[in-house]
């Protein structure tokens, strides 16, 4: 029988955790200063409005409406349409792999946080010493030993919460953890205000550029941000959805949800930057020569930085990875929930038995992101992932529900129970606006990567891990689509929204 949240409250957090990720401290101040700076917030809020808040209607809609994840949820739709399910699942199911690798990382950066163990070089101590990375995707340099215990200590905690269910575990995990990752950034920004040079951090960070908005690239970037921060387009609000009462007003729901996403992204932003501008003052240098993308900013950099402050260095390092480590565990709980919901909806089986069989072999295959060459695969299979799964997903999802589907029905279903009412506005803009951007992104993004790879990368490690990882969750779509589910899962009728537990 399905799980039901608690409360709409329990709801949000869970999605606002899910939304809340390792991208929103690390990622979007960077795309924002790079694309524009203050002068990005416009294309932001303009993706926000005709892309984030839409699609988020959409989906909150969808999961409420058909009462399962990604695959049967199409499949209720159209039974032609449960492909898309699936692929969307296979795309959680692969980030879920290597965001345990990430978590680890954060977790092990904790600790090293009290003794500043990364010395005067964090950039050798992160590539060499704790990770042992070599030179080559393909060259895995065997498991590294150092991370076996943080690694089994992240899957034992992941398991357990995945086990509890929706209401006892998820729900209660996001109640506890986002004040806690709010507290956390809080003392960041904070003590990032106050330090000498803050404010060059905060001008890179904010100062406008407004000849960035005659590029095309940076509304595509401002889209492609908002399609990421929010987890939408891979199945994540669509099981979360699922499980909703059916008098719940989604349309408040997605405002919400969306207000405080990038509220804290932004608020996060301004910690991040205002460290960076201290750190630039220190080493006398510009902001755009400290500040890094990714996994750089958090690992290389920012220990730079922790290690440079006047005082109280250990709190400021275990606030910063433990924000990380917290926004980690919320959003992973979230991929492997939709994978599991995919599962449990279609088989026959319980809620325990699906989880058992997404853990294990993800977790086996998460052994890779632990060896010598865990972070080059890793950067590689996140970008193709992203870039191009999550991209294609998003596009075919809004092609088939807005073309091929009564998007009116949707529109009616969203609007029962909401305290105020979408117009069409919202289906124009997920027909035309928001399509047309994101097959732009799926058209340069695949240009660029069969014209010139990613990263430097050698043509095999891209061909093994970056289109290799696609044709995979191609693949395994198909096979899980074709594979026989439990006795009228399509079925409209067979749809309860009675809580049994």
């Amino acid at each position: 029988m399905r799980d039901q949240w608690n409360s709409k409250l329990g709801f949000l957090l869970a999605a606002i955790g899910s939304a809340v990720g390792l991208g929103n401290i690390w990622r979007f101040p960077y795309v924002a200063a790079t694309n524009g700076g203050g002068a990005f917030l416009l294309p932001y809020f303009f993706a926000i409005i005709t892309a984030g808040i839409p699609i988020l209607i959409l989906e909150y809609t969808m999961g409420k409406t058909y009462r399962a994840g990604a695959p049967v949820t199409f499949a209720r739709i159209n039974r032609r349409f449960e492909w898309l399910g699936w692929f969307q699942v296979m795309i959680s199911f692969v980030i879920a792999i290597y965001y345990f690798a990430i978590i680890v990382w954060c977790l092990s950066y904790i600790g090293f946080s009290f003794t500043q163990a990364w010395g005067n070089d964090p950039t050798r101590f992160f590539t060499e010493d704790f990770l042992g990375l070599t030179d080559s995707a393909l060259n895995l340099g065997g498991i590294n030993t150092s991370l076996l215990l943080p690694f089994l200590l992240i899957w034992a905690v992941s398991a357990f919460i995945m086990y509890k269910g929706v209401s006892k575990g998820i729900e209660t995990v996001c109640k506890i953890c986002l004040p806690i990752l709010f507290l956390m950034t809080l003392i960041l920004v904070i003590r990032g205000i106050t330090l000498p040079g803050a404010v060059d951090g905060l001008n890179y960070l904010f100062k406008p550029d407004w000849n960035a908005l005659k590029d095309p690239g940076v509304w595509v970037a401002a889209y492609g941000q908002i399609f990421f921060s929010l987890s939408i387009g891979f199945g994540i609000m669509l099981s979360y959805s699922s499980y909703l009462p059916k008098e719940t007003d989604v349309v408040n729901s997605a405002f919400i949800t969306a207000t405080a996403n990038h509220g804290y992204e932004i608020f996060a932003g301004i910690g991040v930057f205002s460290i960076m501008g201290y750190m630039a003052l220190q080493q006398g240098v510009s902001v755009e020569e400290v500040a890094a993308s990714g996994i750089g900013l958090a690992f290389m950099t920012f220990p730079t930085a922790i290690s440079a402050l006047p005082a109280l260095n250990a709190i400021f390092g275990v606030c910063f990875f433990g924000a990380l480590f917290i926004a980690g565990i919320t959003s992973l709980v979230s991929i492997l929930q939709t994978v599991v919901t995919g599962f449990h909806d279609k088989f026959e089986v319980s809620h325990k038995k699906a989880v058992t069989i997404v853990m294990v072999p993800s977790f086996v295959l998460s052994f890779l992101f632990i060896t010598g060459a865990g972070m080059n695969i890793l950067d590689i299979v996140d970008a193709f992932i992203n870039n191009i799964g999550i991209v294609s997903a998003g596009v075919i999802e809004l092609i088939l529900i807005t073309r091929f589907f009564d998007a009116e029905k949707l529109r009616r279903e969203a609007n029962e129970f909401s305290n105020f009412s979408i117009g069409r506005w919202w289906i124009y803009t997920l027909r035309i606006v928001t399509t047309v951007v994101l097959g732009m992104m799926i058209v340069l993004n695949t240009r660029e990567y069969l014209a010139n790879g990613y990263g430097g990368y050698a043509s095999a490690d891209i061909n093994v891990f970056g289109w290799g990882t696609i044709l995979f969750v191609v693949v395994f779509a198909d096979v899980l689509t074709t594979m026989k589910g439990k006795d009228g899962y399509r079925d409209l009728d067979k749809i309860s929204y009675k809580e049994v537990n």
